[in-house]
């Protein structure tokens, strides 16, 4: 009988851990079309044990944030009791402390020692750990000792079944809640046979629960083969992998959904939850499987933003009416009366990138705008003063008037080392509020191009000796690289998409 409160693993359907797959709008889809329990994507220690825990409330979520802004793991309250988080480790240590990072936001905390790959298996992390079993012993009862939360793992299966068994009896006397294994062994591929007989060995060999994984291909392509999977191997429970990235419904106890309807609701979790555009491109192309290369495919895969993505779909009214939800809750849009004190002008704004096209940005109106005017190009600086990291970003505009005036604006950031170049756009911006110039932001068109320096002509602009937005906590944004491929390498993937959002600081 299970513990109230205590994720079981027993009789359940699982979506598994899969490298650029297994993000929070996938996740969420998986809970809502039936899985019982998700795997986030295999996380490497040494990446998430330099991240900071925000709680981000923009997006009501719980951010893990590297130190270079980069969002490492993403979660919301809607999965913490049935989302486990999967790392990838080789260092008991270094696998406690990334636990106990995030142990009280997740259900539970599984170790990687499955994956083939070589961006797992490098430093003897996943498939690599099969051939060190005292390792992984060491690693699983560190883990089982120091955490209150349940602890579990995924491997292979070895070329004999007798040191399979035998592995699996060792990894049980760790104290594991329960053991997921893949049926096949480590040089093996989707094409070669699933061995449901060494599934069925292992699973008759020990007590804790084990969850039967790589029948996509061979046994599951609805929910109603998963049952028949977890009998031809004896397993306690099954978790699937291919077949859920195809077609997340296959969790639906009423069958599957077609699949342009699962992109459909995958897409408004992504749009929802800010999910960074490539990653979510990969997953819909997934989904569109031997139709990427069809009308809809290649929409997908040009598309450059969120925004894109959903005028693919049909969703653009969906995205917009999102963002204003989300602006609204970040205050996008203060007031924007300057305040002067002591020749310094400050206003409270933000430059959120998400609302500029790609390749537009403020500091691009205002170069141009210098350019116009036959100005010195603004330039840019970045201080670092006090004892913690406190970025200034300062921009001098110098304007060709008798008294030679200087433009100044200051954008002070948290105190912590933020992105250089949002600090730069937030005070190339408050130059071009102040100025009453256009900024370049979406939905700006018409105006940009009657009043910038990319259209016509406009009467200079008179503004005060000194501008400066000092919104402590400002919120920093480094600008996201467009015209990324579709295809990249594993080790790419790893670095560029799934970990690609940025956090978003909320100012209250």
């Amino acid at each position: 009988m299970a513990t109230p409160g205590v994720l079981c693993f027993r009789d359940i359907t699982a979506l598994a851990p899969m490298v650029r797959v297994g993000t929070l709008p996938m996740r969420l889809l998986a809970l809502d079309y039936g899985a019982d329990i998700v795997y986030c994507e295999e996380l490497i220690d040494i990446k998430m044990v330099t991240c900071e825990r925000v709680v981000n409330e923009e997006l009501d979520t719980v951010d893990f944030v590297a130190p270079d802004e980069r969002v490492m793991f993403r979660t919301c309250e809607r999965e913490r009791d049935r989302v486990v988080f999967q790392m990838g480790t080789a260092d008991p240590d270094r696998a406690l402390a990334v636990a106990l990072l995030v142990e009280k936001d997740v259900a539970a905390i599984d170790v990687n020692m499955g994956c083939p790959k070589e961006y797992s298996t490098k430093g003897g992390m996943g498939a690599a750990l099969l051939s060190d079993p005292d390792k992984i012993e060491a690693i699983l009862t560190k883990l089982v000792q120091g955490l209150s939360k349940p602890v579990t793992c995924k491997i292979r299966i070895l070329p004999s079944m007798e040191d399979t068994v035998r592995l699996v009896q060792r990894i049980e006397r760790t104290g594991v809640a329960a053991i997921a294994v893949h049926g096949r062994t480590r040089e093996e591929r989707p094409k070669h046979p699933l061995h449901c007989d060494f599934l069925k060995a292992v699973s008759g060999a020990v007590g804790v629960p084990v969850i039967a994984n790589g029948g996509s291909l061979d046994m599951v392509k609805s929910f109603e083969d998963v049952a028949a999977f977890r009998s031809a191997t004896g397993a306690a429970a099954v978790m699937l992998a291919r077949a859920a990235m195809w077609n997340p419904s296959v969790f639906r106890r009423q069958g599957l959904l077609p699949v342009q309807t699962v992109m459909e609701d995958y897409l408004k979790y992504a749009v929802r939850y800010d999910n960074h555009a490539f990653n979510t491109k990969y997953c819909l192309c997934q989904m569109l499987r031997d139709k990427v290369e069809s009308e809809m495919g290649k929409l997908v895969k040009t598309a450059q933003t969120l925004s894109d993505i959903c005028a693919a779909y049909g969703m653009q009214a969906y995205y917009e009416e999102v963002q204003v939800l989300l602006r609204s809750r970040r205050g996008l849009h203060p007031p924007e009366t300057p305040v002067t004190l002591g020749g310094v002008t400050t206003m409270a704004l933000r430059f959120h990138r998400r609302d500029y096209p790609p390749e537009i940005t403020p500091k691009m109106f205002l170069l141009e705008w210098c350019r116009k005017e036959k100005l010195e190009q603004p330039h840019y600086h970045t201080l670092i003063r006090g004892s913690r990291y406190r970025p200034i970003s300062v921009l001098w505009l110098q304007v060709d008037r008798p008294q030679d005036r200087l433009f100044l604006s200051t954008v002070t950031v948290d105190n912590k080392e933020k992105s250089k170049k949002g600090a730069e756009q937030a005070a190339a911006l408050v130059c071009l509020r102040v100025l009453r110039l256009p900024e370049g932001r979406r939905g700006e068109e018409q105006q940009q191009e009657e009043e910038s320096g990319l259209g016509g002509k406009r009467k200079r602009a008179v503004a005060p000796p000194l501008l400066a937005a000092a919104p402590p906590q400002e919120e920093q944004e480094e600008e996201r690289e467009v015209n990324k491929k579709i295809h990249l390498s594993d080790r790419e993937a790893e670095t560029e998409v799934t970990n690609g959002n940025h956090h978003k600081t909320h100012m209250p």
